[in-house]
């Protein structure tokens, strides 16, 4: 209750900063209505012209007049200009009407006024709508009003949280999320599309002003810095594209959901089930599912607090397209190790684990991605319907289209010494571009601030983060690795550019085992990604690297079957007991 209520006081001031603005454009829009029915007179200026405002960060601008009128045979005098009153910058309004107004006055000419019949001492001179001050004055509106609205809405709305001791939730824990009663779940495929339009909306509309603004500052000032901020509108319009693509995907797949066998989902069992998908079926089509149990956690603090994610465990696995009721019927299973932590239903506290099932297909038109947060406990439970024949058939299917993609990473020749892997330069060349292209970004931003702003502290930070991330993707793009088994020996070289600048070794009869670790991880919303590289490991304990940039566990798991064949290294399954949690490879070798 106490959360609520500080969330509802958190957001009444920006809902009341909206319902300020709506009450201002609603009295101007209905003021110019008014004003249609003023009648035209003549007035003379007394003082016309404008001010000019000074603050921190611009300059704002005021018109000011007074003049004299004759109205019904009655004289009156006015100082009112325009609908809104007030200085502002929103184009160049209040300088254009102040110097026209200023010229009339010195020319002794007599401009015309409009005046309120019913109310003669009411009168103006611009009775038009300021629709630039309309959009501008929206944008407070929506932004401030909506994030306030959005909030009390969501905290009225939101659920009530149920106390886990509560004898009910004992035994199936479960069932305190509101989204978990049944087997049959949901994707937040919808979420994520009203999320992207709030967002890109929200995004937009902030960033509207600024072209009218770095044009003010480019043309007028010379003040090439400020095309910088050209950036906010172009990433608004990919925002745009973003979310009409989230449309375009929700409509032509629907809710496909999940209906999982079994229910929950069995740590030391099975995560198994079907999915359903508004998709005529095509026997060719292949997609790509992906099992993950994620810790989300809170780091930092006061300003600097985040919520981060980090995988503990992933699987992923290529599923053939089925006859199903709507049209395609997608069929799976996990064998899930016993060792892995419980999801949490209420995602409570600032650490907690959660699970998430992710489908996803390149298709002609739009692409079908969607995550699903699953319930998995430590029930040992197995599937009961899931077919044992798709089940195998999907799992050799998988074996080859695994061992495929990493026998396309490991390029293998026959050289003086014996068998040699190579791994030239340029693996994975477009995730290390886009590194290359942020990176430069930022240091050039740093840079351009130090030597042309003076901002030496600021832009130091910029361009020293820049710079190391443009030669961390330089390095990944322009490095090779060579792996040569000699004799008795297994011999690795690292080149980049073609120059060598590291050089290991190990002896065959004392090598213990390959293994595979993490190398890289990434995340793109609810998707993450993990890049293995593979070790051969002697009984000393060294490591030396024999193959990297495998995408996924299974990959990398093929990749050791495949490297070991070519080096000539047997490979056994590793006992249960000897796991290692980091990541090292279930798989060790009997030299």
């Amino acid at each position: 209750m106490k959360g609520k209520l500080f969330l509802i006081l958190f957001a009444l001031p920006f809902f009341g900063v909206g319902v300020w603005m709506l009450i201002t454009i609603g009295s101007n829009v209905i003021d110019a209505s008014q004003m249609k029915d003023w009648e035209p007179t003549q007035a003379r200026l007394i003082d016309a012209g404008y001010e000019t405002h000074s603050g921190d960060d611009s300059d704002t601008y005021e018109a000011y007049a007074s003049y004299t009128y004759v109205y019904r045979g009655q004289d009156y005098t006015n100082d009112r200009i325009a609908i809104a009153g007030g200085a502002d910058n929103i184009g160049d309004y209040q300088r254009d009407i102040g110097r026209l107004l200023s010229n009339a006055k010195n020319r002794s000419q007599q401009i015309e006024i409009y005046v309120n019949p019913d109310n003669p001492q009411d009168a103006v001179i611009d009775r038009n709508l300021r629709w630039g001050l309309v959009g501008f004055k929206s944008i407070f509106l929506l932004v401030f009003g909506g994030v306030g609205l959005g909030i009390i809405v969501m905290t009225l709305r939101a659920p009530k949280p149920k106390v886990m001791s509560d004898p009910k939730y004992k035994d199936r824990p479960w069932l305190a999320n509101e989204k978990w009663q049944t087997a049959t779940i949901k994707s937040s495929s919808k979420t994520a599309m009203y999320i992207a339009w709030s967002f890109a909306v929200f995004w937009n509309l902030v960033s509207a002003p600024l072209p009218f603004v770095v044009y003010r500052e480019f043309v007028e000032k010379d003040n090439y810095a400020g095309l910088i901020g050209l950036l906010f509108p172009l990433v608004g319009i990919g925002l745009l594209v973003f979310a009409f693509r989230r449309t375009l995907e929700w409509k032509r797949f629907g809710p496909a959901p999940v209906t999982l066998d079994p229910f929950p989902g069995a740590i030391g069992g099975h995560v198994g089930g079907t999915i359903d998908i508004n998709l005529p079926h095509d026997p060719g089509l292949k997609f790509l599912l992906s099992l993950v149990c994620i810790r989300s956690y809170v780091s930092g603090s006061g300003k600097n607090r985040r919520r981060s994610e980090s995988v503990k465990w992933q699987k992923t696995q290529w599923l053939q397209a089925r006859s199903g009721v709507n049209g395609t019927r997608l069929s799976f299973r996990f064998d899930v190790p016993a060792d892995i932590t419980e999801s949490d239903a209420e995602k409570s506290g600032d650490d907690y684990y959660l699970w998430r099932l992710n489908v996803k297909a390149e298709l002609p038109g739009s692409d079908i991605d969607r995550d699903y947060e699953i319930p998995v406990y430590a029930t040992g439970r197995e599937s009961r319907f899931i077919s044992e024949h798709i089940i195998e058939t999907d799992r050799k299917e998988n074996r080859k289209i695994d061992d495929l993609a990493a026998q396309a990473r490991i390029q293998e020749k026959s050289g003086i010494h014996g068998t040699e892997l190579f791994y030239p330069a340029g693996r994975n060349l477009g995730s290390k571009l886009v590194g290359v292209i942020v990176g430069g970004i930022f240091a050039a931003s740093g840079w351009f601030l130090v030597f042309s702003e003076g901002q030496p502290v600021f832009g130091s930070v910029f361009g020293v983060v820049g710079s190391l991330i443009v030669l961390g993707a330089l390095y990944s793009v322009l490095n090779s690795l060579q792996v040569i088994r000699d004799g008795g020996t297994l011999r690795t070289e690292r080149r980049i550019l073609g120059v060598p600048v590291s050089r290991q070794h190990m002896r065959r009869d004392e090598f213990l085992r390959l293994s595979k670790k993490v190398s890289l991880q990434t995340h793109s919303g609810g998707n993450h990604t993990r890049y293995f590289s593979v070790f051969a490991e002697d009984i000393h304990g060294q490591k030396i690297v024999l193959g990297e940039g495998f995408k996924g566990s299974a990959e990398a798991d093929a990749a050791i079957r495949i490297i070991a064949r070519k080096l000539g290294l047997a490979l056994q399954e590793m006992p249960a007991g000897e796991k290692n949690l980091e990541g090292f490879n279930v798989l060790t070798a009997d030299g």
